[in-house]
């Protein structure tokens, strides 16, 4: 079980696929003597013939383009201005991920990068790597108890009454062909708007997959660039207008608080479209 990926152990446990003592358990639940663990139609094979399965190897120039984005590097995590386009971790449509460009940098020589948490492919901003399985069980547990503070900003289609505060809704995804509905909470805050396009201050409460695209869509107003949580035309060229802005928490009585700039795409649209000369 130690070579299976990280990912894989927790998405298992989340759909009930491993249990402690016939019950669910997060990631975070530490093991205690006794405890009986049990899998249920849980595959152990890693098939090693897939192109999926296949690490991607980075350049030596890509390594650095990366390395250059870091913000914060600690013996325990780091914390990273994502480039749009990048996904964090692998998958069946992109073998260039941030996992493993990280996996091969000098500043993880003898630890391991963990993924603690989503930012999507064409998402931009503050990101947090953790270095060893300690620490991406806390952060992992403190984004899930909602200790970690998002703040992101987007750039929407229309324009966003000054009066909208907060979103909840109930959103709905399949797994294995289940219907799940989740509640989904954030709160908005508009920033400006002006030629039919609104700046937004967004702080997702919980942590739903494609919430914030999705609310934003729920109310009509949907991010620029979104192909796929959109009722506008949207050019294939036009990047995705979510950042991911702010993050802070607290460790130990340390306070840690992140802002990472605009991508220039987002900086371009919001000078040209919204911002006045």
């Amino acid at each position: 079980v130690a070579s299976l990926p990280q990912s894989l152990i927790e998405k298992s446990l989340r759909k009930g696929k491993i249990k402690v003592n016939v019950k669910k358990v997060n990631s975070s639940y530490k093991l205690k003597t006794g405890d009986k663990i049990k899998f249920f139609n849980f595959n152990f094979e890693v098939n090693k013939n897939k192109e999926t399965n296949k690490k991607f190897s980075p350049s030596s120039e890509l390594l650095k383009v990366h390395e250059n984005r870091i913000l914060e590097n600690n013996d325990d995590f780091i914390v990273i201005d994502k480039s749009p386009g990048v996904p964090v971790q692998g998958g069946t449509k992109s073998k260039k991920n941030l996992i493993d460009i990280f996996s091969k940098s000098k500043i993880f020589e003898g630890a391991k990068p963990f993924s603690v948490h989503r930012l999507d492919k064409e998402t931009s901003g503050v990101l947090i790597i953790a270095k060893n399985r300690e620490y991406a069980q806390l952060l992992t547990s403190l984004f899930r108890i909602r200790k970690i503070h998002k703040t992101y900003h987007a750039i929407v289609n229309g324009k966003v009454p000054f009066n909208r505060k907060t979103l909840i809704d109930n959103l709905i995804y399949y797994e294995n062909n289940k219907k799940i509905t989740q509640k989904a909470i954030s709160h908005i805050k508009l920033i400006k708007t002006k030629n039919d396009f609104s700046l937004l201050e967004l702080n997702p409460i919980s942590g739903r997959k494609h919430q914030l695209r999705k609310q934003l869509l729920n109310i009509g107003f949907s991010i620029v660039g979104d192909r796929k949580y959109s009722i506008e035309k949207t050019d294939k060229k036009e990047n995705l207008m979510l950042h991911a802005k702010k993050i802070k928490f607290m460790i130990n009585d340390i306070k840690y608080n992140f802002e990472a700039d605009y991508p220039n795409e987002f900086l371009n649209f919001l000078k040209t479209k919204i911002k006045s000369h």
